[in-house]
């Protein structure tokens, strides 16, 4: 390790001992509790009852006291669990992450990878946008090296507990991961040892061609320059392919498999697999650290051409194409999360992929992550990194310095494929324009007040955000349903999500108020909201400190599979059914006071 990155590790571990002196670094962290049988089956009466009819809650409520009874089912499977638990880091996440994620068959984009849309940026030349993009990818490397040396300050909690260490892991297999398909179920696969001195590469899909390109050669990062000329390269290599002015012909559109459904990749993937050369590319894309996709523009753009002489910051990108030409915040999406299509740049990914960074010339910047890996908070904070290093780097006049090594030209992955993968791949591109057809995407951005009003009247911005949501629906359809808002576990060691159900009784005593359907005074409507907040934060605190419904459900009803049992009733109950399909899915990820994406 270097001296001045073994002096920035010394300083934040300082940092951290200093601000939170009672808590010990150097102890692990605790595991994740096996919550009471009987608090989880009354919370669990307590949260179905505002969704389900009378009729149904009454069987409900036998099926889950006969599971309950001392002696019975239920106090079977929780000893089974809690044995079980003893044996595990973290008993529920290998469940939860199946559940959640690795057993669902149906495509990626949209159904599960999400888009994140950086500061859009005008360029006023192709050459613009591969320097923005090597200074990204600069940025990116810088992050890695934190990564790389396991030196990343170490998240804390902000309220409960404050200051309480959190599970860090997620953060970690960013650049390490990526998601198999599989016929059953997805395998997700993270490798762990690696030397930070060991050779990198990155994959470059450009014209839906994908290439292999190093960025740890010899020990040592490629500059910004060389990465640039290395980008240069692939481009012009990509444009000949397509354009048919080289010898190579362009490959077909391998990119578009990703987008399938699950069990379908899979048998393609095997089948591909059997070809060495195949088998060569997929281990190059699953082993990489991670995808730049250089996209075609969706509207039309300028060219000037020139040698993109500009010095000075970011901002100097911002004053391109004209707003005649300007993009919506929803056009913008849309090409993240699905590449808009066909016609466009939906095979120009590859979603198994955990990160895939998107650059498209029209100024559009964003990413595409595969969700199995981690949640949204740690890409966030690496997004905040990436952004505020191409901030302080300022500058488009990039120095050149001496390569660092004999660059071997950037190399395109080139394919074997039998007739029946080219029909998959045109299935493919046409589920995918299915797939974009099928979303209705709207995007509010609210400017009245933010998160500082509720807090004036001493409220959660949270949970006035939730029942602000129920009272939305109720309005447009009389009734509550189930709410899946997801709340970090990362308290505990390897832990990723519960639910908070913010449907509640309190919450729709509110909407029936708040809509006429009880008449009540303007007090008496405060006083059921500040209930229906209460509500809210029991089961929030609860959650977050290990105690949720719905992980313990899963773990119950996962080790009576795992111990070869017939399922007990409250699982194949249709008020568990019911309970579990979310019309309402919500999460909230807090992000940096510019409001840069």
């Amino acid at each position: 390790m270097s001296h001045p990155v073994k002096e920035f590790v010394r300083r934040i571990s300082t940092l951290d001992i200093e601000q939170y002196p009672q808590w010990d670094l150097s102890a692990p962290l605790p595991q994740l509790p096996v919550p009471k049988l009987k608090n989880t089956l009354d919370r669990y009466l307590r949260l179905v009852l505002p969704v389900v009819s009378t009729e149904d809650y009454e069987r409900t409520k036998k099926i889950v006291e006969e599971f309950g009874r001392p002696g019975g089912e239920g106090e079977q499977l929780q000893e089974l669990l809690e044995e079980y638990a003893k044996t595990k880091v973290n008993w529920v996440t290998e469940w939860w992450l199946d559940d959640m994620y690795l057993q669902n068959p149906l495509p990626l984009p949209i159904n599960s990878n999400p888009g994140m849309v950086f500061p859009r940026h005008s360029f006023i030349s192709a050459r613009q946008q591969l320097r923005f993009a090597a200074q990204l990818i600069s940025g990116i490397l810088d992050y890695k090296t934190i990564l790389d040396t396991r030196s990343l300050p170490i998240d804390r909690c902000r309220h409960s507990r404050k200051g309480q260490p959190l599970c860090m892991e997620q953060y970690y297999r960013l650049f390490t991961s990526y998601r198999f398909p599989g016929k059953k179920k997805d395998n997700l696969v993270t490798t762990t040892d690696r030397d930070p001195f060991d050779p990198e590469h990155i994959i470059v899909a450009c014209y839906d061609q994908f290439y292999v390109m190093e960025v740890v050669a010899n020990g040592t990062r490629l500059c910004e320059e060389d990465i640039y000329n290395q980008l240069r390269r692939i481009t012009q290599f990509a444009e000949e392919a397509v354009s048919g002015e080289s010898d190579s012909t362009a490959q077909p559109r391998v990119g578009a498999l990703t987008a399938l459904p699950r069990n379908e990749w899979a048998e393609v993937w095997e089948r591909m697999s059997q070809d060495k050369q195949n088998k060569e590319n997929l281990d190059l894309i699953a082993n990489s650290m991670f995808v730049l996709c250089l996209d075609q523009p969706i509207g039309p753009v300028r060219e000037i051409d020139e040698e993109t002489q500009l010095n000075g910051s970011v901002e100097d990108l911002n004053d391109g194409n004209g707003p005649e030409h300007r993009r919506d915040d929803v056009s913008l999406t849309l090409q993240l999360l699905h590449g808009m299509g066909s016609k466009f740049n939906a095979s120009n990914r590859w979603y198994d992929k955990t990160m895939q960074f998107i650059i498209s010339r029209d100024g559009n910047c964003g990413l595409n992550f595969e969700h199995s890996v981690a949640e949204g908070i740690a890409v966030i904070r690496l997004i905040e990194h990436i952004l505020q290093y191409m901030q302080e780097v300022r500058r488009w006049r990039l120095v050149r310095f001496p390569s660092v090594c004999d660059l071997a030209f950037p190399r395109r992955l080139e394919w074997n494929l039998d007739s029946k993968t080219h029909t998959m791949i045109n299935k493919a591109l046409r589920d995918i324009d299915q797939i974009a057809d099928n979303l209705d995407l709207y995007i509010l951005r609210y400017k009245e007040y933010g998160r500082e009003f509720p807090k004036t009247v001493n409220m959660s911005p949270d949970s006035f955000i939730q029942l602000a949501l129920q009272l939305a629906h109720y309005k447009l359809h009389n009734y509550l349903v189930p709410t899946y808002e997801s709340a970090s576990t990362r308290r505990f060691a390897l832990a990723r999500v519960d639910n908070i159900r913010a449907c509640s009784m309190p919450a729709l005593e509110w909407c029936k108020a708040m809509t006429g359907k009880t008449k009540c005074t303007v007090d008496e409507k405060i006083r059921l909201l500040r209930k229906a907040m209460d509500w809210q934060t029991e089961i929030m605190l609860e959650t977050i400190l290990g105690h949720g419904v719905d992980n313990h459900l899963l773990g119950l009803r996962q080790i009576a599979l795992e111990h070869g049992r017939k399922l007990p009733e409250i699982f194949t109950d249709e008020t568990y059914m019911e309970a579990n399909r979310f019309r309402l899915s919500t999460s909230q990820v807090s992000f940096d006071e510019t409001g840069n994406y």
